[in-house]
C-alpha cells in the first residue's frame, strides 16, 4: 500500500520569551489543505513551535510520508538528529546530566511522529519561503491575541 503524502509547515512567534506566543501549522495533502493555530498567554518560543509540529502531526489518522519543514532548529535538530529521543531514553536529561526542556511535548511529538516515515527539512525563518511566512502569520495572530 502507498502511503499518501503529506506536506507539514509550522512555526512559532512569541512576543517577549517567555510572554504571550502563538503557533501556525499547514497539512496539505495533493490540492487539500487545512491549516491550524492556537496560542496561549505565557509561554516560550519553543514550546510554541513544539505545539505546531505537534498539532500537524495528530491531525494525520494514518500513516503518512511526510515532508516536515520549519525555521526551527531546536525542533527539527531535536528529531532529525536525535537528540528528542535520546533525552527520553536518559529520562529527560540531556548528554551532560542537566534537564531537557519541554519533556511534556517532546513525548507528544515523538508519540505523533511515530507511525510516519518522516524527511526534516529547515528552512530559514523570514526568507520568503511562502508556507513558512502563511504559518508565520498565523503565529503572530495568534499571540496578538493575548498581547496587551
Amino acid at each position: 500500500m502507498k502511503l499518501t503524502e503529506v506536506n507539514i509547515y509550522t512555526d512559532g512567534a512569541c512576543k517577549g520569551n517567555p510572554g504571550p506566543g502563538g503557533w501556525g501549522a499547514i497539512l496539505q495533502a495533493g490540492r487539500y489543505g487545512k491549516e491550524f493555530s492556537g496560542g496561549e498567554a505565557m509561554t516560550t518560543n519553543n514550546r510554541m513551535e513544539l505545539l505546531g509540529a505537534i498539532t500537524a502531526f495528530e491531525a494525520l489518522r494514518y500513516p503518512c510520508n511526510v515532508v516536515f519543514t520549519s525555521d526551527s532548529r531546536y525542533v527539527i535538530d531535536g528529531l532529525s538528529k536525535g537528540w528528542a529521543e535520546n533525552w527520553q531514553k536518559r529520562g529527560w536529561k540531556k548528554s551532560d546530566g542537566s534537564p531537557a526542556l519541554n519533556p511534556d511535548l517532546w513525548e507528544r511529538l515523538l508519540k505523533a511522529i511515530a507511525p510516519h516515515t518522516v524527511t526534516y527539512v529547515w528552512v530559514k525563518g523570514h526568507a520568503g519561503h511562502p508556507y513558512n511566512e502563511r504559518c508565520d502569520a498565523l503565529a503572530v495572530k495568534e499571540a496578538q491575541k493575548f498581547s496587551k
